[in-house]
């Protein structure tokens, strides 16, 4: 381990002081889809789950939003909006599944990329192999996880218990590391508002495996105080895996507010986002992660949100002040707490369209 990454947590009292004081209708759209050919299988983008966060296992009686139930059920309608894959978790899938679903894809054309929990203890490890085995039963290569559920802003509130989380996901890493090494499946570690990026390539390179790389999140360091545009230089290289997204920002007392809005509408260089991560890896799959919730609360002029964060440079944040100034977004950020239940399921799929034509028309996913 680098000297960089063991040291980045030193405490630099006179910096942090000088950081801490800085200072739709939802109506449902419909979009004619051509019938796509063979050939292009897998150029199309594809949905993670969690931009169905509404839909998945939904309670609300709607006969026209229906509830997905099972990962089946999501990849028939993503094939019907037309994308071209999903990204989906592997939890409780038996080995019977596994064989429909990989059936029921080739059928259709459609990629699958899985998703899983790391082995959290020793007797997590067994669990940990019997998903990967029934995962690649499903046809799948790549895996997606993460270290931390949350977000580390609110997670800690010591560089001591960061420490303890950080120890911990290595260890839960490398128990991975060698499941997936010897099923040969590559393990794709996301940038989940736990990592700033620098942290998650001395993490990639310590595990040092080429089973073990990165899902790029294109939006999620914009809560780290960190320039999309830095976090994917950094991390295209490194990357088996996307959740491609688009963000917005706005005005907060305690700091700033954060969305994922449709594609083109934020603060993300998609085109550049988009190339960087094909020259890299030209058989990347981008998957669309368009969470339609209310706006996050990035509160960094409070003092708790520095707890892990001592050493960050006042250039960083500077730097997210001036992109937050010059890129305000047009108008109020995508709420839902407003609106009906329907009308909450309404806007998901409003998004997910709109998206999905966005990436077809500017970043020729077709």
């Amino acid at each position: 381990m680098s000297p960089a990454f063991e040291n980045q947590y030193q405490v630099y009292p006179n910096r942090r002081k000088i950081l801490y004081t800085a200072g739709l209708s939802a109506l449902a759209l419909s979009f004619p889809f051509p019938s796509f050919s063979e050939k292009l299988k897998g150029e199309r983008m594809g949905i993670v789950v969690h931009s169905y966060g509404l839909r998945w296992n939904s309670k609300v009686n709607s006969s026209k939003y229906s509830p997905f139930t099972n990962a089946v059920q999501l990849l028939e309608h993503c094939h019907s909006i037309g994308a071209g894959g999903i990204q989906v978790g592997v939890g409780g899938w038996t080995s019977e599944f596994a064989k429909q679903i990989r059936k029921r894809s080739e059928t259709l054309g459609l990629f699958l990329e899985g998703s899983i929990g790391l082995p959290k203890a020793e007797t997590d490890i067994e669990n940990f192999e019997t998903q990967v085995v029934q995962a690649k039963e499903a046809g799948i290569s790549i895996l997606r996880t993460v270290c931390l559920g949350g977000r580390r802003y609110e997670t800690f509130k010591s560089e001591a218990e960061f420490e303890i989380f950080r120890k911990n996901s290595i260890k839960s890493l490398q128990w991975a590391s060698s499941i997936v090494k010897k099923h040969k499946m590559k393990l794709a570690v996301e940038n989940h508002k736990d990592w700033r990026a620098e942290e998650m390539v001395e993490l990639i390179k310590l595990l040092d495996s080429e089973w073990v790389g990165i899902t790029l999140d294109f939006g999620n360091n914009l809560s780290l105080l960190e320039d999309p545009g830095f976090v994917i230089r950094t991390l295209a290289p490194y990357a088996f895996s996307t959740h491609i997204k688009d963000m917005g920002v706005g005005a907060y007392e305690n700091g700033f507010l954060l969305s994922e809005v449709p594609l083109g509408k934020g603060v993300v260089d998609l085109e550049e986002a988009v190339g960087l991560c094909r020259k890299y890896n030209p058989e990347i799959k981008f998957n669309l992660e368009m969470i339609t919730r209310d706006p996050l609360e990035i509160p960094y002029l409070k003092e708790q949100y520095w707890a892990t964060f001592r050493s960050l440079p006042g250039s960083d944040l500077a730097r997210l002040i001036n992109l937050i100034k010059e890129n305000v977004y047009p108008g109020p950020l995508p709420t839902i707490s407003d609106l009906n239940p329907e009308a909450q399921l309404a806007l998901e799929e409003e998004h997910i369209l709109k998206c999905l034509e966005y990436s077809r028309n500017r970043l020729k996913m077709i």
